[in-house]
């Protein structure tokens, strides 16, 4: 598939400017700029994320209402519920909360909640508030979750239970009838920093708590690895506090992780190396999310809040057989979805992509969606049968308003909600074959030629000669990685294979290129196919990221190549 390049506008003043105060290659000075790193304090607080930097939880809308109540439920010896959501975000603020208030507050008093997914659904489930109601629970401190619950907190409300609710989900109009509500995303709310996830806020009032009871600051970094995986996990910037949370708990994960981490990364086979970023996306979080997909999030909690690294260990193998079968559904069901596509004409064809098995996996069905992107570049919806209802999800390519799409199928839905780039639906049986009609009718009214090609954004044109190890040093000092600061990417033009690339295990690149009389190797995965390009000995342009390759305990810069093409002279 035929990808499209577009490179980033930069501040060129301001790079200039950036340039002239801290002494760095011009190329890299571009892509701070870019990043809105404009002088020496900004790149200072940029590459060196200090703790101090956090701000003061107190700014946030409600806090002080909500340490009154939680201070006050102390007094009471009421007794706590801590409710969360079954994903990632939701797993970890549930066990920082429920750790943080059994260490400062009668152990028995405190209970935790998460709802299933399949049974109760996401957010405040009724369920759970009688499970409140049933155990003499007083107080709810909700997280990840509640901002749309407002029907469901009068429920409580009537039972005389009230409600602190940290989310960090767009609120509507309506807001919950809760004794707090802390959520940057308010628009009366004066919070600096906007992009916290639901751990985090959680984070923000447990360092309020410990502030309010005379406790160090320091008394709530132990959980600061829960923070970073949650941050990971649900795709917020990396930027301002997220950075210094993440950088921090990324550290604690490497020096002294909770035995749940370390569990976790010994049975996946991490056994050595630096975790980053992308090592809690792609080995922590799948096995968290297991645990809702295919069974029950609860262990996921149980896990975080184990101290015994033995009992760690077996919790652990639990979430680990969980995404193993979550891999198997995933795979299967892919494969099928995809046979189901080949083989019709008429869905290749299209501008969307809906399809429909009754015995599919719902765990899995969202997953599907985007593995089925991969292939076919474009929204996409995957359902299943449970009971009655046909259930699925809908995941969207960058620049298409998917919820929009969605919406324009209402007449065809049970039931409908999501954002931008994910939705999910319910309908009856009856009704799939009309909403894909539907769907496809609403995609190709709406989406852009551009957003049928896949794009690759490149941050700034680099030469070979320029990638050395003071360079690359640079770079690694850019991490934490991840949305809006994503690891740089580069464009080279008019290099020549030196005559040493070749094809490796049948899939991969095994690259050798020059550019003058610079040389440098690296790796292009799944490009076989385009392997033939380099065998006509003319000049290719290269997108790629800057890596360093170990073999026999050696190491060397290597290039990673995303996508290549014939120069344009």
């Amino acid at each position: 598939m035929e990808k499209r390049w577009t490179i980033r506008e930069t501040p060129v003043e301001k790079a200039r400017q950036l340039a002239g105060q801290i002494k760095i290659h011009p190329v890299l000075c571009n892509i701070l700029a870019q990043r809105g790193v404009y002088d020496y304090e900004a790149a200072k607080a940029y590459f060196r994320p200090q703790l101090a930097g956090l701000h003061d939880p107190m700014l946030m809308k409600d806090m002080d209402k909500a340490l009154t109540r939680l201070t006050g439920a102390f007094a009471r010896r009421e007794k706590i519920l801590v409710f969360g959501d079954y994903d990632v975000d939701g797993t970890t603020a549930v066990a920082l909360m429920f750790q943080f208030l059994q260490k400062i507050y009668i152990p028995q008093h405190i209970f935790y909640y998460v709802p299933h997914r399949y049974r109760e659904g996401y957010g405040v489930s009724k369920q759970g508030i009688d499970f409140a109601k049933k155990n003499g629970i007083q107080l709810i401190v909700a997280l990840d979750c509640g901002i749309k619950s407002a029907s469901l907190v009068d429920y409580a409300r009537s039972l005389n239970i009230d409600f602190i609710i940290c989310d960090h989900h767009l609120p509507d109009k309506e807001l919950p009838n809760a004794v707090a509500i802390l959520n940057p995303k308010q628009t009366d709310c004066p919070y600096p920093y906007k992009e916290l996830c639901g751990c985090g806020i959680g984070f923000k009032l447990i360092s309020a708590l410990a502030k309010r009871l005379e406790m160090p600051e320091s008394s709530c970094y132990c959980y600061l690895d829960l923070v970073a995986t949650a941050i990971a996990a649900d795709i917020v910037p990396i930027t301002g506090e997220n950075r210094i949370l993440a950088y921090y708990g990324i550290k604690q994960a490497n020096e002294n992780p909770s035995a749940g981490i370390k569990a976790l990364m010994q049975l996946s086979g991490f056994q050595k190396g630096i975790i980053h970023v992308n090592t809690l996306v792609f080995v922590i979080a799948p096995r968290i999310n297991a645990a809702g997909r295919m069974d029950d999030a609860k262990k996921a909690v149980q896990l975080f809040i184990e101290q015994d690294y033995e009992q760690a260990l077996k919790l652990a193998e639990l979430l680990h057989n969980d995404n193993d079968d979550r891999k198997e559904a995933d795979s299967s069901i892919t494969e099928q979805a995809l046979s189901i596509i080949d083989n019709d004409p008429e869905l290749t064809e299209r501008y969307s992509t809906v399809v429909f098995q009754p015995g599919w996996h719902k765990g899995v069905v969202g997953i599907v969606a985007s593995r089925l992107i991969e292939k076919y570049y474009r929204p996409t919806v995957v359902l299943t049968q449970s009971g009655e209802i046909v259930a699925g999800s809908a995941r969207s390519v960058p620049g298409f308003n998917l919820y929009e799409a969605v919406h324009e199928c209402r007449e065809h839905l049970l039931g409908y909600g999501g954002h931008f780039a994910a939705a999910g639906m319910t309908m009856l049986p009856g009704q799939v074959a009309s909403f894909s009609l539907r769907f496809e009718e609403a995609v190709r009214s709406r989406i852009e030629p551009e957003q049928r090609i896949p794009v690759i954004n490149i941050d700034a044109e680099l030469n070979i000669a320029d990638i050395k190890t003071g360079f690359y040093n640079i770079i690694c000092q850019m991490e934490p990685f991840g949305p809006d600061n994503l690891r740089p990417v580069f464009i080279c033009r008019n290099l020549t294979d030196t005559g040493y690339s070749r094809v490796v295990k049948e899939q991969h690149i095994r690259f050798s290129l020059r550019q003058g009389d610079s040389t440098i190797g690296g790796i292009g995965f799944q490009m076989a196919d385009k392997f033939p390009l380099l065998l006509q000995k003319a000049p290719v342009d290269i997108v790629f990221t800057i890596d360093e390759n170990e073999w026999n305990g050696e190491k060397s810069l290597q290039i990673k190549v995303i996508d290549f093409r014939l120069s344009v002279n």
